[in-house]
């Protein structure tokens, strides 16, 4: 079997034409196609529009190749854009994208799903976990079974929902990297007396020394890890002990550079709760196989509420049930691109998108919070 071409799909997925990036929220879906008829899917992230001309500038040079050899073409790809930069999302996106339909190819060739490649199945189904900040988002997510989301980074907003929902629903506490040190350590002390499940990324994800700093101050499980690329900064990450929770991001890794961090996380006793924000419904498929061959799973992130089209772009997406999504049964990634329905929903234009402009204020790291 040989790789005989690479397809790329640029999806919109904004809801209104206003975004706080180039072009809003999108999707970069790819489609490898093999000499056998088999056909794989996957999808990249970080910046998809610019994502999607990687992919198509280094489809030439994985053509002809065994799509079997799937920790050689990712080191292939990584060696061929490193003249780009060692890390960075376009290039874990590229990577991801490819990787993902690998996995599909092979997985659908031995009639497999792709968790029996990673493994065998630990996991039967997936928690998930949405996203809320008032009581009546919180409560729609609990009459849905979720028994778990995040929130703002508030004390007063979760000592609300605390109040309103009880001790048995874990609340998560989402900060996007916003915090110094000192302010992330106020926060996290005022939180404690509401039993947060999670402080997420507190401090700037490039400051490594923040977040050890922090760690060693609080009780608050700290979760970071969504914008890093790779197992290197991972392994750093737990082996200063800054986390309890890693967060990888995969259409920024891929199956196999995620399933590598899960397993780096179960020797350093650190759960997998991966970040699944943005991404689209090919990503949400691919961690919920590595999730499945992980014993070290704790939930994964899911967008309770998205644009309709979320379920036509993609066959055979998994629908959320009682706070869980099902493990899926067929072969490789049980999912498809439909071309039509990608094709029915194009990206908008730069100009067509009304920036949501941050101030100084807005952008500041180290803006107070009011009700610590």
């Amino acid at each position: 079997m040989k790789i005989t071409d690479i397809q790329t799909f640029l999806v919109n997925g904004n809801s209104s034409p206003r975004g706080d990036r180039p072009r809003g929220r999108n999707w970069i879906f790819c489609r490898v196609h093999t000499d056998s008829g088999i056909y794989g899917v996957g999808e990249g992230g970080g910046w998809p529009a610019v994502c999607e001309k990687g992919i198509q500038e280094v489809a030439p040079i994985l053509r002809g190749e065994d799509p079997f050899r799937i920790e050689w073409l990712n080191f292939r790809v990584y060696d061929i854009l490193h003249g780009h930069g060692f890390t960075g999302s376009v290039r874990g996106g590229v990577i991801a994208a490819i990787d993902m339909a690998l996995w599909d190819i092979k997985g659908k060739a031995l009639g497999v799903p792709v968790y029996e490649l990673l493994g065998g199945k630990v996991w039967d189904k997936i928690r998930v976990y949405g996203h809320a900040s008032t009581v009546e988002a919180a409560r729609q997510l609990a009459d849905r079974g979720f028994t778990a989301f995040k929130c703002a980074p508030s004390a007063g907003v979760l000592s609300t929902l605390r109040e309103e929902l009880g001790p048995k629903i874990e609340i998560g506490v989402h900060c996007h990297g916003e915090f110094s040190p000192g302010g992330a350590l106020r926060l996290a002390k005022a939180i404690e007396p509401y039993d947060p499940a999670f402080l997420e990324e507190p401090t700037n994800p490039d400051d490594l020394d923040a977040l050890e700093w922090l760690s060693q101050r609080v009780s608050v499980p700290i979760g970071s890890g969504e914008r890093l690329y790779s197992k290197w900064p991972f392994r750093e990450l737990m082996q200063r002990r800054c986390i309890e929770i890693a967060q990888p991001e995969i259409t920024r890794l891929g199956i196999l550079e995620e399933k590598k961090i899960a397993v780096l996380a179960e020797a350093f006793s650190v759960k997998v709760a991966p970040h699944d924000g943005s991404a689209g419904p090919i990503a949400e498929q691919a961690n919920l196989h590595v999730l499945a061959s992980s014993p070290n799973t704790i939930y994964l992130e899911h967008r309770a509420w998205d644009v309709p089209w979320r379920s036509e772009v993609v066959v055979g997406v998994i629908p959320d049930k009682d706070g869980y999504i099902a493990v899926p049964a067929e072969p490789g990634l049980g999912i498809d691109i439909d071309d039509d329905a990608c094709a029915a929903h194009p990206v908008y234009a730069v100009d067509e998108v009304e920036y949501a402009a941050h101030t100084p204020e807005d952008m500041a790291q180290f803006r107070p919070r009011l009700d610590y």
